[in-house]
């Protein structure tokens, strides 16, 4: 039987990649990329072409919420109830809480990983029926500097291009992203664009020499938070030198004379210093920004996630409307989306502060016509909680009921301490969400499951103002809902008692019914979409906005004219100051910790998490350090390290990075409770890399300032580790893996995250100050499939060690199927390979329990995977480069001939580029950063 076919979008970034769902029956059996959709014609990043393992019943099983569960008490196991009596349940508790501490007493905290039609009824709930602002979304962590840098000089919250631009652009200016790892399919348009016009000259900026760094003419390695410095810096040398537009300032900008006399004191001797950069790279990249035919800026986090995040956009901005680099093929500022629906989020005003349509609170002309399409006197004009506040809000009490979906704060949120307080303290917490396993729902009172990738309806949008369908490929797991329905169910209910008698706010029998008022509230606004249906979503394929009723096609860039939507009809130039970062770092804290992205994860990874494949290329959660710091403090490739700031420390192995600027340190954003976990010297539980960061947030864009945190890093004296790797079946894996999570706070320091390609496995890591009780190890053996009596056990009391494996005979060869070393861990260099890369184990029986580090039979462990479509390593391409000839382009295609690594998704080539260059072609040793 030939599969069945569904056209939907990736669930992963803000590219908006097409894909097509392969299903027999109601299973999902395979994706590939979509050949027709614009934003990706058939191509896909590791992430995406590995979505359909993440969909297996097995998974599914053990990791997806299938019916409604309720605690009765807050550290209880919850137990199951029917879906009316869950939502009987939750409207009774929100209404009270609302009739006894008003509408404000309730928060609504939602994502960008939510459709349109999810977002825009949650937005109505909570503005129109319940009368509160309290609605924010993961985006104010993503986007809210983005939009406010937008509207704070072009007059809207309207990305100008597009991502053909890449094709026409002649300078490339990259800042604050790598986008060679946050937005890879994107990135490998920008390396064809590359290769095709050799000329085009690529500028990036940023603390950290990435993978998008190798592609760099020049690169410019600023301190982190400078941003704001080095753009009025490089303003300063335009005016100097004569390289603005001053025609297109006179016609379409007002404001230029405040900035002009606010960068007079960024010379390029101050720009320099505070930076970081030669003033000669400072000149270099003002001249190829101003005097490029066409210039283009792509950028995301590293600007948002500030406390200067406004100012650092809006900056930005300054450059491409003082040179006119704005409004044509291959020109304008253009903010990369880091969440597939931020941007339609955005668009019905799921914000704090924003109302449907790009309308803003604060007018009343505009509450007054959301007041007359949502058919209630009025909306409130105070402005809600935003994220950050909103948790602070709960933790004083403030906020007595909270609701949250489909995200996942107990993870993504700064300052963990704050948001474990508000969990506590809130008194009826709702999570609505598709995955058990997520660390909030450890705190939630009620769990409503909610579907996800390839069983949703609804439209999303991306970075280029794109709108795609999204079609269910099979029926949801269990009982669970789609998010919508789950929110018009609640609804209902609820204006029974606000408003009982009167019609209802929510008539909506399907999503396109929600989606048809979306479309009519923007009419005649900038993203009006009336001429658009979900029946040319279908037969023409996914469109950009705006696309006004008679219009058959999308507007591809914006601002080609020179009007802006502002009252006047100009850009407005923003003179704002460089101010330094929220929390520098200081003599007690000397470190400036900067989060990111890893390459085949995504946010907090409650789905990529599932799959062992993607664990290949970073296998496990480190701090990155620059070699000479590490070296000044007597630390060495994986010591296990104290990482601390004023809100609290956890404990982690360290590595040694280039990349990583002196004084600075890296740590995945990725790293949570469901990963990585310990205890304080108090006993109190840590976890993740958020216990780290601060909460200060940019005082317009609410946006906090979770790429800089400032830490201290010394070496943990935890003398006892344990380290318990397995194979476990693959219906039972992840259920082990979330048992063992129960116990990782037992540990001051401990990890588990699962491995494997064909098979699926489990490892668990731990150190502590001194042994544990004899019944935590046995429990993690048992876990992992060595509790019976077919394991080899060698246990010594008196020195806390203990050694047990397990050997199978399969298939005429004999294979380690797991181990445990407690106490002494330094044989893992060559058990643990022996494992994972399910070497012949014939030879080693009881020699596997012999005390000491040294293999009583040589072992030769695979090197770093590099390539995660076709497994291959880092000495698999060193072996081929020694013998290879040619330039560095011709040898690079003769590897992926030979060994076919980036020739599928392409998410390795940068990293294959850096070998490639490591290795001459005359045959020296390869060098491995």
């Amino acid at each position: 039987m030939e599969p069945s076919v569904t056209r939907s979008t990736c669930p992963y970034c803000g590219v908006g990649c097409g894909v097509l769902i392969e299903t027999e029956g109601q299973q999902i059996t395979g994706v590939r990329g979509d050949p027709d959709h614009p934003a990706n014609f058939g191509k896909l990043c590791t992430k995406g072409t590995t979505l359909h393992l993440t969909a297996t019943p097995e998974l599914t099983r053990q990791t997806r919420l299938l019916q409604p569960l309720q605690r009765l008490t807050r550290k209880a196991a919850p137990t199951p109830l029917g879906w009316d009596a869950a939502l009987d349940l939750a409207t009774g508790r929100f209404a009270k809480t609302i009739a006894t501490h008003g509408p404000d007493a309730v928060g609504f905290y939602i994502s960008g990983q939510l459709l349109t039609e999810d977002y825009y009824v949650f937005n109505k709930l909570a503005k129109g029926l319940i009368g509160t602002n309290n609605v924010d979304t993961n985006s104010r962590l993503c986007m809210s500097s983005a939009v406010a840098g937008y509207k704070a000089t072009l007059g809207a919250d309207a990305p100008p291009a597009c991502y053909d631009d890449v094709n026409h652009a002649q300078c490339l200016f990259i800042v604050g992203s790598n986008a060679a790892y946050a937005h890879p399919v994107l990135f490998r348009r920008i390396e064809e664009a590359k290769k095709k016009n050799p000329g085009m000259k690529v500028i990036v900026a940023d603390p950290r020499r990435t993978d998008t760094a190798e592609l760099a003419d020049l690169f410019l390695p600023i301190q982190p938070g400078s941003d704001v410095m080095l753009f009025h810096g490089l303003l300063h040398i335009m005016l100097w030198e004569g390289w603005i537009n001053a025609d297109y300032i006179a016609e379409h900008t007002t404001g230029f004379d405040g900035l002009k006399a606010l960068v007079r004191e960024c010379t390029p001797e101050q720009v320099a210093q505070v930076c970081g950069v030669p003033k000669e790279d400072l000149f270099t990249a003002a001249q190829w920004f101003a005097t490029s035919p066409a210039t283009l800026s792509l950028y995301c986090q590293g600007l948002n996630q500030s406390s200067s995040g406004t100012a650092k956009n809006a900056t930005l901005i300054n450059l491409h409307l003082a040179t006119g680099q704005i409004g044509k093929p291959g020109a304008g500022p253009f903010s990369l989306t880091g969440q597939p629906n931020a941007m339609g989020g955005r668009e019905v005003g799921g914000l704090a502060n924003l109302l449907s349509a790009h309308r803003d609170m604060a007018n009343p002309a505009h509450r007054a016509e959301v007041a007359a399409l949502w058919g209630v006197a009025d909306v409130p004009s105070k402005p809600g909680k935003t994220a950050v506040e909103m948790f602070e809000a709960a933790a004083d009490g403030e906020i007595k009921a909270l609701w949250i979906a489909c995200t996942n704060p107990a993870q993504s949120m700064p300052d963990q301490a704050t948001v474990r307080r508000a969990l506590e303290r809130a008194e009826f917490v709702v999570v609505q969400e598709a995955y058990a396993t997520a660390a909030t729902c450890d705190w939630a009172d009620l769990l409503l499951p909610a579907t996800t990738w390839g069983e949703k309806e609804g439209t999303v949008t991306n970075s280029e103002r794109r709108i795609s369908r999204v079609r269910a490929a099979i029926p949801a797991p269990g009982v669970a809902r789609h998010d919508w329905r789950i929110v018009v169910d609640f609804a209902q209910r609820l204006e029974a008692t606000l408003r009982p008698g009167q019609p209802t706010l929510f008539p909506y029998p399907d999503a396109e019914s929600i989606w048809l008022e979306h479309r009519e509230s923007t009419r005649g606004r900038d993203l009006d979409i009336t001429g658009l249906s979900y029946a040319m979503l279908e037969s023409e394929g996914p469109q950009q906005w705006p696309l006004r009723e008679g219009d058959t096609q999308g507007k591809t860039r914006l601002y080609a004219d020179g009007v802006f939507p502002t009252a006047d009809g100009k850009a407005r130039f923003a003179a704002l100051p460089f101010r330094p970062l929220a929390e520098p770092r200081e003599s007690r804290f000397p470190f400036s910790l900067t989060t990111g992205r890893l390459r085949d994860q995504w946010h907090g990874m409650t789905r990529t998490g599932t799959l062992g494949r993607l664990f290949g290329h970073v296998a496990e959660p480190t701090v990155q350090m620059h070699p000479q710091d590490m070296e000044r403090r007597g630390l060495t490739e994986g010591d296990l390290v104290h990482v601390t700031s004023k809100r609290g420390s956890i404990v982690l192995p360290v590595q040694a990075s280039k990349e990583t600027g002196l004084s600075q340190a890296f740590i995945a954003m990725h790293w949570g409770a469901e990963y990585l976990s310990g205890r304080s010297s108090m006993g109190e539980p840590l976890a993740g890399v958020n216990a780290l960061t601060t909460s200060a947030y940019c005082p317009t864009s609410k946006q906090p300032e979770l790429k800089h945190a400032a830490v201290k890093i010394l070496k943990a004296e935890l003398p006892w580790s344990l380290l318990a790797v397995a194979w476990l079946p693959a219906d039972r894996a992840l259920a082990a893996q979330a048992e063992l999570r129960a116990l990782m706070p037992s540990f001051e320091f401990a990890a588990c995250v699962p491995f494997g390609r064909e098979r699926t496995g489990v490892l668990f890591r731990a150190a502590a100050h001194e042994a544990p009780d004899v019944a935590t190890v046995e429990r993690i053996e048992r876990l992992l499939g060595l509790g019976g009596t077919d394991a080899l056990r060698y246990v010594d009391k008196r020195l806390g060690q203990r050694r047990t494996a397990r050997l199978l005979r399969t298939e005429g060869a004999t294979r380690l199927e797991g181990f445990v070393l407690a106490g002494d861990v330094r044989a893992e260099a060559w058990i643990k390979p022996l494992l994972q890369d399910e070497l012949p184990a014939e030879a080693y029986g009881r020699l596997l329990l012999m005390p000491g580090a040294k293999a009583p039979v040589a072992v030769v462990a695979r090197g770093k995977q590099v390539c995660t479509c076709f497994n291959v390593s880092a000495d698999d391409i060193g072996a081929h480069l020694k013998t290879s000839r040619g330039s560095d382009d011709q040898r690079l295609a003769a590897l992926q001939g030979s060994l076919k690594c980036g020739t599928n998704c392409g998410s390795c080539i940068p990293e294959l580029r850096r070998l490639v260059r490591a290795q001459p072609a005359t045959g020296h040793a390869l060098q491995v950063a």
